[in-house]
């Protein structure tokens, strides 16, 4: 990982969009932060697209996709999003079909259930009832779960043929193709009718955990806030970049790069 501030001008001068995760990237101590929210209607005043990008749940995110300046929220790790129309409300849409949304949760709980029996120590996530495509354990959000735990809970999931990816807070599992870089490339197709994977270069990814590696794998222009390093020892695929600052602070300083401040 390279320091942002090697983050060549003649990259910089061609981004149009940025992709960021929400918790402990965008927020800090569980909100936003007047720096990160001034950077976002910064960017948006210049004329980027933003999008955030979370495995929070879809009823979590409906106040910030309401609120925020930015042009979408892909929540529960690609499978569902708020869009903003243009007269500034917003409507919710959806990657699978409602029968095989219906489907796959009631096999979800059974899952999650497990592993609340299982595993020790083991607890849903708080925000648990406002997903509909996914299932949260709480690993370091109001809880502690060590890393035995945590991987016993991805091994259920994963048994059960879902896919599993752990965030700085939670581990999220699900049935379906679908994950952070399925659900850029959807929110692009959807929003500007347009190939993601045909201008990568000119857009960028801001993450801090684990579940973001394989979009910092997928984009050249990646960068990854300092608190990244809690993970660095686990990550695989890292970040081009790293920010100085942590978490709000370190997206902010992004969005300073970007705008040449």
């Amino acid at each position: 990982m390279h320091p942002l501030s090697h983050w060549r001008p003649s990259d910089r001068a061609h981004i149009h969009g940025l992709f960021t995760d929400i918790d402990d990237t965008l927020t800090t101590d569980g909100a936003i932060t007047q720096d990160a929210l001034d950077a976002l209607s910064a960017l948006k005043a210049a004329g980027l697209h933003v999008i955030p990008i979370t495995g929070r749940p879809i009823g979590w995110s409906e106040p910030f996709a309401s609120q925020w300046p930015v042009d979408a929220i892909v929540a529960e790790n690609g499978s569902v999003a708020f869009v903003r129309a243009e007269d500034g409300s917003i409507r919710k849409i959806y990657q699978q079909d409602a029968a095989t949304r219906a489907a796959n949760y009631a096999r979800m709980q059974e899952v999650a259930q497990q592993i609340v029996r299982e595993v020790p120590g083991a607890m849903l996530a708080t925000d648990s009832a406002g997903r509909e495509t996914d299932i949260a354990i709480d690993h370091s959000e109001f809880t502690h779960l060590p890393q035995t735990g945590i991987d016993q809970a991805i091994a259920i999931m994963r048994a059960a043929g879902m896919n599993a990816t752990v965030s700085s807070i939670h581990i999220n599992g699900w049935f379906g193709e679908h994950n952070k870089l399925e659900g850029a490339r959807w929110i692009v197709q959807e929003l500007y009718g347009r190939d993601l994977d045909a201008e990568l270069d000119h857009w960028t990814y801001v993450g801090d955990s684990t579940n973001d590696q394989l979009m910092f794998k997928h984009f050249n222009n990646s960068i990854g806030v300092a608190n990244i390093a809690r993970f660095v020892a686990q990550l695989k695929d890292f970040p081009k970049y790293v920010t100085q600052g942590e978490r709000g602070a370190g997206f902010a300083q992004v969005a300073a790069m970007l705008l040449g401040q």
